[in-house]
């Protein structure tokens, strides 16, 4: 059986760190690359606590891409640079695999034309734990029926966008099925600005950053005498691996971008 060569762009931080340990782990995967500014020249399995792997951290993408025959490339580094990783991958026929958020819907058609153009299969996944996926899919559901919603997304402190990504997709799946309606009391003042949360189609998302927290998010539907919760909690991060190693083993049959997990889901 051969093995899906995986390159892993962000990989000394904390979510790139479990999906090395993962990688270590899986028969039909190998980690033939990783990627850290900060760690460049330390060895991967070292860093992360695994012992010696004889696979050396590297600065660059471009530079992994270059030293290695790889399949895929997953990312999980920041808004700043993933849209770059993303086209350098797909434009030498490595398969993008990326749970990095802040990219925008522009970002996401643009990359979309760059998947098409070369052929090469991709997946962003603004979530990939499964009950997440679950949890947007009802709420998308939900929303059919109780048009009245806020979503109420907690994340660590260390987070660098907010809303989160995850909160995004799930309004964006909720605006499928609910047409753009204003809530709350039409003469409504904010006496401190941001009160009521980011603005969305009609109803609200907050965001909470704390530490101690990792990924939470609850979706609140309000109707007539009654209050439908839909909530999902990662309490580490290995709950997110299980998606990436099926994200990894999906994206070698596309030929296109596909954005959410949930498009790759029997569901």
């Amino acid at each position: 059986m051969m093995k899906i060569r995986v390159i892993v762009a962000g990989a000394s931080g904390r979510m790139g760190q479990e999906v090395v340990k993962m990688l270590v782990k899986e028969e039909n995967m190998e980690l033939v690359g990783a990627i850290s500014r900060s760690q460049a020249g330390k060895d991967a399995g070292e860093v992360v606590g695994i012992g010696y792997l004889g696979i050396p951290f590297v600065s660059s993408t471009l530079e992994a891409l270059s030293k290695t025959k790889a399949n895929v490339l997953v990312d999980f580094t920041t808004p700043e640079v993933v849209k770059e990783n993303m086209e350098l991958a797909m434009q030498t026929g490595v398969r993008p695999v990326v749970g990095t958020s802040g990219l925008s819907q522009k970002d996401v058609a643009s990359l979309a034309k760059t998947s098409k153009k070369t052929g090469t299969g991709a997946i962003i996944a603004p979530n990939f734990a499964i009950g997440a996926v679950l949890m947007m899919v009802f709420a998308q559901k939900a929303a059919k029926y109780l048009p009245h919603v806020e979503i109420i997304e907690s994340h660590h402190d260390r987070k660098l966008d907010a809303p989160s990504g995850t909160s995004l997709k799930t309004a964006e799946m909720i605006n499928e099925n609910r047409a753009e309606m204003r809530q709350g009391h039409p003469e409504e003042k904010e006496l401190i600005d941001g009160a009521r949360g980011a603005y969305f189609n009609g109803f609200r998302i907050h965001s909470v950053r704390l530490p101690g927290l990792v990924a939470h998010q609850e979706v609140l539907f309000g109707g007539n005498g009654q209050l439908l919760t839909v909530r999902h909690d990662s309490f580490n991060r290995e709950s997110f691996m299980p998606g990436v190693k099926l994200a990894v083993e999906k994206v070698m049959n596309l030929d296109r971008l596909v954005y959410g997990l949930e498009n790759i889901l029997d569901l």
